[in-house]
Order: C-alpha cells, then structure tokens, then sequence
C-alpha cells in the first residue's frame, strides 16, 4: 500500500520520539543553529544546572544580527554588539560549538550559512532561535524557528516539544513572467492568504513554478513563510536539491552521498499524499510587487493601486487605515513613483549570490540617484568573496551602492545600519513592521533585489519591466 504521509510527516514521524499527554510530541532535532542574539541566555541556564551540550556536533553558531558591516574591526564600536560577541565565542569555546566568526571565513547569516556549507539537508529536523529558519525548509527539512528558552532546551537535550501542525499544499502553476521573482511569488501568497492565513499549518509549495526556480529562489520563499503566519515551510527535494548539495563540506562524502541522494528523494510527498488543505495559484496573475504598509500582506502589484478603504472588508479597514497614516500614502494612489531615501539589498531573504547578480545586472552603467543611500550586504562571507571574484563589488561602486561587510545589516537594525526619522527603505528584506528597520518612524517597502536596484537609481518605486536597460 502507497504511503500517503506527505513529506512533513514523514519527517516529523521519523523524528518522533514520544507522544506526551498533552499531545505535544518530543521531537529529535537534527541540526541546531545559533546566533549571538538568542544564544547567550540559554548558554547561562545550562551553566546554572550542571548541563552539557548533549549533542555539540550537532550544533553551529554564526555572527550575523549584531556584526556591523562598515566597520568589522574589533572591539565593535557599539559595547553590548561587543559584549555579544565576545559571549557567544566564549560560550562556543566552552561547549565545544563549532563557530563560523569574522575569523573562520564562512561567517554570515545563518541562513545563508547553513544552505552553502551542506549543513542544511533533506529529512532534517532543524531549529534556530530566529523567525526565519523556515528558509531551510527548500530542501526538504522541517525547520523551525524557537525562542530562547527552547534553545537550552535542545542545547541540553536535542530535543524539544512541539504540537504538531497541520499540512497546506500551496500550488504555483505556469512560468513567471519577464521581471517577476521568486520574492514576487512569495509577496503574492502572503497577499492572498494574508499574515494570519498559516496559523496552525506548515506550509508545502508545489508546482511548477517551484519546479522550476533554483535552490536560492526556493530558499526566498521558504525564507517568508513565516511572515504568513505559516509554522514552516517546504519543498520536496529533487534532482536540483541533490546537485547543490554535491560536494558541499558537510555533505556525505562518495558512495555515503548516493545513498544519501536515493533517501532524500524518496522523502518527497507522493502522488496519493494527503494534506490538511489545499490552495493554487496560476504565475501569470503574479507581477513585481511592492508593500506599501506595515505587514507583508499589504502589497500590490507594481502597476496596481494602493486599495481604497470603501472597497476592504469592514474587518480589515481600520488596520488598513492605520498604514496608509503611518506610511504617508494616500488610498487608491500608484505605488510605482513611491519617493525612497534608502536603498537596502541582503537578508536571509535575498542576501545569495544571484540575489547580487540581479540586483547588479540592473545597476550595471547607471547612477544611484541623489540624495539616495544604497547599500549592498552579501549574506555571508563565501558570498561577498565570489561576488568580488566576479566583479559584482565595482559594478555596484561604480553605480554609487555602498560594498558592506557580511550579516544582517538593515534587516532588523540591530548593528549600525539603521533608518532616520521618516526616510523611506526600498528593501530586499522580509519584514516592513514599524520600527523594523531601527527608526519608529521609519518606513519599508518590500521588493525583489532587481526591483531595489532600479528603485535606487530612478530615486523612486519604478517597474523594472520598462527600467531602461534592465532588460528582463
């Protein structure tokens, strides 16, 4: 008889080890990853009982929250970014943690991290004390993101308790339009099903759309699952997800990845994989698309009007009223000509390699414009250094864009790059709340690398299908 477990309870169930009373289960927790941010309170609590790190080689830490990028000499000029760093080392070397730092060469955000160093793997429990670890779920893991005190938890044991979610199966047919990303894609579901939509579910995305993106471009989307209220989010592996990890460093070696490759393939939900809902989309109704608000469902496409609060369900209107304040726009008005003070390309969103090679085919022979702070940030150290191999680094100097170090930058601000007052953000990121960006007043509008490049240059929210020279 078929197996009719999807691929996230195929995991779940292989990773089971036992059922409480309450129904929580007590799961295995293949990988751990960890950051100076949530890490140094958990570390303490193990001190304070006598607690080891159950399974150390299990477990990777990374700098990424904290680090600046301008200046990465030690001591960090800002005292508790200092203070964090020199913990999380001091916990690493205690425990017996592998630390990717400044020094190692594969620093960087811990979710571009994982991913390029074979870390990240199909079948895999994995865990991190950051809301986007869903991202690892684009080869085929469950990845979740934990608080503090669930990171002792599976620092001291390897495992954690958790209810199990239900399985949405959202399916994205047809080939994306000139112009239109894997950000597009995943703006457009958050639209769609909205920031409360994925309460209770883990999210597995089907199509052919994901069929067709590149392990980054899944990575993107899996990234923002949890910005649709979604536990996690993932996508069956395939012969795609075999090749990117061939050859990685923590990747099985020789016959062992073959064998590896035939078990991670088998893992996919079948044909006659049962899920808890089911919801589809056609690529064609997906264009450029923009957040004009203060949650990621609040977007549009490029060429669409901001909604008008007469046309919006009576439930959402005072919510919808509040952003369109809070932002300085006005209800039915274009968001294409949308003015920006600031330029921002990187985060566990759109940090990879060909997130800067976009961003730069589009900078390429063109001005930032003035009056414009633009920033590049790679995610991580391996990238920033291919970058360079390739020349991206002049291309976006040349263009006026400021070259930064690794980490996560104007993500979240909490590291020197911050917004000022009202300045506006044309950003790669994920997350457009107030204050996100480390200015109460400052404001995010979420876009594609490509369309935050040709947003730099024009100085305003543009659609880069007619950029001049963008070319898509």
């Amino acid at each position: 008889m078929s197996d009719r477990r999807n691929l996230f309870n195929k995991v779940w169930d292989l990773h089971a080890v036992r059922t409480l009373p309450n129904q929580q289960t007590q799961l295995f927790i293949g990988l751990h990853l960890i950051h100076e941010v949530t890490s140094p309170q958990a570390f303490e609590i193990l001190r304070e009982r006598g607690l080891k790190v159950a399974y150390p080689d299990q477990t990777v830490a990374t700098v990424d929250h904290i680090v600046p990028t301008a200046d990465q000499s030690r001591p960090f000029q800002d005292g508790l970014a200092e203070q964090m760093m020199s913990a999380i080392e001091q916990n690493c070397d205690e425990f017996g943690v592998r630390l990717l730092d400044l020094k190692d060469g594969r620093q960087g955000i811990v979710h571009v991290v994982g991913p390029e160093q074979g870390l990240t793997q199909p079948g895999m429990t994995i865990v991190c004390g950051d809301s986007h670890t869903s991202t690892h779920g684009a080869f085929g893991s469950i990845a979740i993101g934990i608080g503090t005190s669930n990171v002792a938890q599976v620092l001291a044991t390897q495992t954690m308790f958790l209810n199990r979610p239900k399985v949405r199966r959202i399916t994205v047919n047809g080939e994306l339009a000139p112009g239109v990303y894997a950000k597009d894609v995943i703006l457009h579901i958050i639209q769609q099903l909205g920031v409360q939509g994925g309460v209770g579910y883990a999210y597995e995305y089907a199509g052919s759309t994901f069929d067709a993106m590149t392990m980054e471009e899944r990575m993107t989307v899996c990234n923002m699952s949890i910005e649709g209220g979604a536990r996690c989010g993932y996508i069956n592996p395939d012969e795609k997800t075999v090749e990117y990890l061939r050859g990685k460093p923590f990747s099985p070696k020789g016959g062992e990845f073959e064998k590896a490759a035939d078990w991670w393939l088998s893992l996919a939900s079948g044909d006659e994989a049962e899920f808890d809902d089911e919801v589809t989309f056609n690529a064609s109704d997906i264009e450029p698309t923009v957040t004009w608000g203060i949650t990621p469902a609040q977007s549009v496409g490029v060429s669409q009007p901001l909604p008008k609060l007469a046309d919006s369900p009576a439930g959402e209107r005072v919510l919808l009223g509040e952003a369109l304040d809070f932002m300085g726009l006005a209800e039915g008005e274009p968001i294409r000509g949308t003015k920006i003070d600031v330029a921002f390309i990187g985060s566990c969103t759109n940090g990879r390699i060909s997130d800067l090679r976009e961003a730069a085919r589009v900078a390429e022979g063109h001005k930032v414009a003035d009056g414009v702070k633009a920033i590049v940030v790679p995610g991580s150290q391996l990238v920033r250094q291919q970058a360079m191999e390739e020349g991206l680094d002049k291309i976006f100097e040349a263009a006026g864009f400021e070259w930064r170090g690794a980490g996560c930058s104007m993500c979240l601000a909490m590291n020197p790059d911050k917004l000022q007052g009202r300045e506006v953000c044309a950003s790669s990121s994920n997350r457009n709340f107030k204050g996100r960006q480390g200015s109460p007043t400052g404001r995010t509008l979420l876009m594609s690398p490509a369309m935050v490049a040709a947003a730099a240059i024009e100085g305003q929210v543009v659609d880069i299908r007619e950029f001049a020279g963008a070319a898509v």
